[in-house]
């Protein structure tokens, strides 16, 4: 950098996770949180972790559902990080709950895994969320989202 510039600050995302590929509805019985996730929802874990692994992460943030924890767990350590569990990310979730959990965040970056239905509110319904999938979003700038990172395993 040259004498007189200022340093360009760093953009600071948030980065909303889907969950991986998991079992079938009812595999875990009556309580769907309990749902783990299956061999490919494991593999496209592992390679969640991989693609990040170089960001700058501050949090980890995921809705209790077990799916959701296995597929940030693989990220979590990676960046040396303890996942906070927080219900404004969980299946049926309002997207006013994951929005002010998103305002707590504020200037971390954090990735957050969510499920598809609280995605979805977030983003916009015509846009699409595969199982394992990441899409960047500029919380500088109403959530808009920057990038989208299909499942590395599909």
């Amino acid at each position: 950098m040259e004498c007189g510039q200022a340093a360009r600050p760093r953009l600071v995302v948030i980065l909303l996770v889907r969950h991986a590929r998991a079992g079938r509805r009812g595999s875990a019985g009556a309580d769907d949180s309990l749902r783990a996730l299956d061999e490919k929802g494991r593999l496209q874990a592992a390679a969640l972790a991989a693609a990040l692994s170089e960001r700058p992460l501050e949090r980890i943030i995921s809705s209790p559902f077990v799916r959701c924890i296995e597929t940030i767990e693989p990220l979590a350590r990676a960046a040396g990080l303890t996942i906070e569990l927080r219900d404004e990310l969980a299946e049926g979730a309002s997207a006013g709950d994951a929005r002010g959990l998103i305002s707590e965040v504020d200037g971390q970056e954090a990735a957050l895994c969510s499920h598809g239905d609280v995605i979805a509110e977030l983003i916009g319904h015509h846009r699409q969320a595969k199982k394992g999938s990441v899409w960047m979003l500029d919380p500088e700038h109403d959530l808009n989202p920057v990038r989208y990172l299909p499942p590395a395993v599909s």
